[in-house]
């Protein structure tokens, strides 16, 4: 009797726990599951900030300039320009290509990338990131990282 009372109320404590009662000639009768509901997937958010655009690097007697992320090369302002506004064009782009992002893109500096970063739109609707709002460009000869033939007269390096 005191067997089939301790059968009968582990019996009782399984059903009422949700469990199953797992055994030779015990039969597992299954819960009822939950009905499947689809559940959407999450939409990833487009970042905007994406990695640094502009670093600061230290480039021999120059001391440290501001350079492009991508390829590592000078990065110049235009003594003509004003914060906000581009006056090179024409041929002037040229010799002077504008550092450009793609457009939802926000622009952002590494370390030692002291100034706001920003986007002028130019006239063919690019956008030219800016450095202190003035303009940046590269110089067509500099030709590998580290050189700085575009620093004359008129063209200055971006400093930090």
């Amino acid at each position: 009797m005191r067997a089939t009372l301790a059968l009968v109320f582990s019996a009782l404590m399984l059903a009422a726990c949700g469990g199953q009662a797992n055994g030779p000639g015990a039969t597992a009768t299954p819960s009822p599951s939950p009905s499947a509901t689809p559940t959407p997937a999450p939409t990833p958010t487009p970042s905007t900030a994406a990695a640094p655009v502009v670093l600061a690097q230290s480039v021999g007697a120059m001391g440290t300039i501001l350079v492009a992320a991508s390829n590592s090369h000078t990065l110049y302002t235009f003594d003509s320009d004003s914060p906000g506004v581009s006056r090179c064009g024409g041929g002037c782009i040229g010799t002077w290509p504008a550092l450009s992002i793609a457009s939802g893109q926000t622009p952002s500096g590494g370390p030692g990338v002291t100034g706001a970063l920003g986007t002028i739109t130019r006239s063919d609707g690019s956008l030219q990131v800016t450095y202190k709002g003035l303009p940046l460009y590269f110089f067509h000869s500099d030709a590998k990282p580290g050189d700085t033939k575009g620093n004359y007269t008129g063209w200055s390096l971006a400093k930090p």
